[in-house]
C-alpha cells in the first residue's frame, strides 16, 4: 500500500473517531488537543477532508474494478 494511501486511511480513522466522540459525548478531541479554531485544528480538519476526497476519488475506484 502506498504511503499516501496509508496516511489517508489513518487520517480518516482519526476523523471518524473524532466525529464519533462529537456525536456521542459532544467532545471534540482535535479541538481539545490543539485549541478551538486554532490554525493546527483547522489544518487537521482540512487534511481529514482531503483524505476523504483522495480515498473516494483515487482509492475506491481502483478497488471497485
Amino acid at each position: 500500500m502506498k504511503v499516501l494511501t496509508m496516511v489517508a486511511f489513518v487520517l480518516l480513522i482519526v476523523g471518524g473517531l473524532n466525529w464519533g466522540l462529537v456525536g456521542l459525548f459532544q467532545f471534540d478531541l482535535v479541538a481539545a488537543i490543539f485549541g478551538v479554531g486554532s490554525l493546527i485544528s483547522n489544518i487537521v480538519y482540512i487534511l481529514v477532508g482531503l483524505s476523504a476526497v483522495y480515498v473516494a476519488v483515487v482509492v475506491l475506484p481502483k478497488q471497485m474494478k
